[in-house]
């Protein structure tokens, strides 16, 4: 597959990857090279991607404990700490290679290490290679409250290798479609209609499905790269779902919720919301509720759960002057952003998606 040109980085694919980074390591006299991994990418994906490499360069493993849990700055300092001790200096350079909160964190770790140093995104899971390395966000978590703390930042490239998903599970495989059904509904009616049937869908050439949710992004991002305008779209079914993912990460009564499990609530969430601001139809809001009720299972709310999630919601980065901002999609494909909303609505939300 073609690569993907992003803001001032290129975005490769299989093969091509590799060929990329190991030119990449070849022109430049980087003095040694780290790897950041987690505890499950040290295990299942980091002897595929070890031998590939063509270097002389010392290369040092660093790995953490996988989870959104470690995804906080107390890993970052023991992360900067290992850096500190194994030598890195300025002209280092950090390849993260891992899911969502590998390149969350390793991006923002090496953004932050002596002012910043060079990294290379490797994202092995779906999430992580239709969203999380893409765009430039990296940071971690305060507490509960989700990217918190973070830089924008780009990489020098990013290389997705796809058959690094034959080691995801299904339900982490989950997690990451939400983003790819997001991409469909705030930019491309065509393509959120191709998951409309999911066994219609050719798994085999699912290469082509990532490849465009990719692209779609990326065209978003190079629009805005510092989110102060169109880039908002892509927090469509985050407001909520992120209140909902801290809400139950914090709460020890709860089943911690991956990411993809918490933005599609959200999703179903927020189109109730577009509903009723008169941005889609009765017969779009059915469509999108169903077929996402479809892939995913009901998240359970109680009475109770309300409340503290709708008081995280004035913690969300995309609040101004303690206004609740929303994006919202405008019909199936197009987005309207800095949409208000008020609390009784978003109550109404959460007991219609309980139906």
């Amino acid at each position: 597959m073609q690569s993907i040109q992003a803001n001032s980085y290129p975005i490769h694919f299989n093969e091509k990857g590799y060929e990329a980074i190991n030119l990449h390591l070849k022109e430049n006299k980087y003095s040694n090279l780290f790897i950041i991994v987690d505890s499950n990418t040290n295990e299942f994906c980091l002897p595929h991607f070890l031998p590939v490499l063509e270097t002389d360069l010392i290369i040092e493993i660093i790995e953490f404990d996988c989870g959104e849990e470690n995804k906080n700055i107390e890993t970052c300092v023991q992360i900067w700490k290992v850096l500190t001790e194994l030598g890195a200096d300025r002209k280092s350079l950090i390849i993260n290679l891992g899911g969502g909160v590998v390149t969350d964190l390793g991006g923002f770790v090496a953004s932050t290490f002596k002012r910043g140093v060079d990294f290379i995104h490797v994202p092995t899971t779906l999430l992580a290679m239709v969203d999380a390395s893409v765009g430039g966000k990296n940071g971690v978590d305060l507490g509960n409250l989700k990217n918190q703390i973070g830089v924008i930042n780009v990489p020098k490239m990013v290389l997705i290798d796809t058959q690094y998903l034959e080691t995801v599970p299904q339900n982490e495989m989950r997690s990451g479609l939400a983003e790819m059904l997001k991409h469909g509904l705030i930019y491309d009616k065509e393509y959120w209609e191709q998951f409309l049937d999911l066994k219609t869908i050719d798994f085999a050439d699912f290469d082509v499905l990532i490849y465009r949710s990719v692209e779609i992004k990326n065209e978003i991002v190079l629009q805005d790269p510092t989110e102060k305008n169109i880039r908002k779209a892509l927090n469509f079914g985050h407001t909520l779902g992120h209140a909902i993912e801290s809400y139950f990460l914090e709460n020890d009564n709860k089943t911690t919720l991956l990411h993809g499990e918490a933005i599609a609530v959200g999703m179903i969430l927020e189109s109730y919301l577009s509903l009723h601001k008169k941005l889609i139809n009765i017969e779009e809001y059915s469509q999108i509720k169903s077929s996402i009720k479809a892939i995913y299972t009901d998240i359970v709310f109680e009475e109770n759960d309300i409340k503290p999630i709708l008081e995280l919601l004035i913690h969300d980065k995309k609040n101004e002057y303690g206004n609740i901002q929303f994006a919202l999609i405008e019909g199936i494909g197009k987005i309207k952003i800095n949409q208000m909303v008020e609390n009784e609505l978003i109550l109404n939300a959460f007991q219609d998606y309980k139906s």
